[in-house]
This record gives C-alpha cells, structure tokens and sequence, in this order.
C-alpha cells in the first residue's frame, strides 16, 4: 500500500540579496517504503538543486490525500473529521489529514470541500493551516500488486 513519506531536505539557497545560506526544507514523496521514499527523493532533487544537498530525515507521514490544483503551489494541511458506523451500532470518530493547494485558508477549505463531495458520510473540516511542504512528488508509474508485495517483502 503506497503512503505518503515526509522528506527534510538539506541544501544551499540563493536568498534574494544573491547570498547562499542553508535551508532546511519539508518535501512529501508517495512511495511503498522508506527506501523508495530515499530513492525518490534523491532523484527528484537532483533534478532541481545545483550543488550538494542531503537528507536530513524521512518519516511517514498522517497525510491519507493530496488535492493539487495547478494554480498555486501554497499547501494547506487540513483536518477531516467524519463518522463511520461500526457493527456494535456505535459510531466511530474518524481523523484523516490531507493537503490542498490552494491561495488562502478559506479556499483550502473550500477545494477541500470540493474534492470530497463525493462521499457518502457527512464530514467536517475543523483546521486548515498553511503547511511549510516546498513540493510533493506524486508516483508517476503504475505498481502491479505483485510488485508494491516484493517491494514491501524487501
């Protein structure tokens, strides 16, 4: 099953007077593993940092969704409350974390709306803050079943 790894990635920055200073920045990789979530990260920032760069820490992340709308690349991190029944009849509080792009928190709030109009329990969205994630780097390729099972085996 693929989740979402949170990437803290080390390098040199051009600031806007055209000095370099260190930067610490948060990326989110959707990946099967730690080591693919490394293996992502490495080569998704070779791509875009000139320089050495290192990384500092990789953690799995509570973020179940990404709604990216191509507009803007600020991301909001938002709370999703709803309630599923269970057998017994009782009711089952259910705290999901997603991010949306979005220009402002009331838009956050609003696409996040938007994007999850089609389920089929009533939800609620009682937190949206901006969050410091710089990019998310979405799988492009398709995993068979029989490869995210080898993946995980290893």
């Amino acid at each position: 099953m693929k989740q979402w790894f949170l990437c803290k990635v080390k390098y040199q920055k051009e600031d806007e007077n055209g000095r370099l200073k260190s930067v610490t920045e948060p990326y989110l990789v959707d990946a099967v593993s730690f080591t693919e979530a490394e293996t992502r990260i490495y080569e998704e920032m070779g791509e875009r940092v000139r320089g050495e760069f290192m990384i500092t820490g990789i953690s799995k992340s509570k973020i179940i969704d990404v709604f990216n709308y191509e507009d803007i690349d600020i991301w909001f991190k938002c709370k999703v409350v709803y309630y599923v029944a269970e057998e017994s009849g009782k009711e089952k509080k259910i705290v999901n974390q997603m991010i949306v792009t979005a220009h402002n928190v009331k838009e956050a709030y609003d696409r996040i709306y938007e994007s999850l109009n089609n389920m089929l329990v009533s939800f609620q969205v009682p937190e949206v803050i901006e969050s410091p994630i710089i990019e998310v780097f979405n799988y492009a390729g398709e995993v068979t079943p029989e490869e995210e099972e080898e993946i995980l085996d290893n």
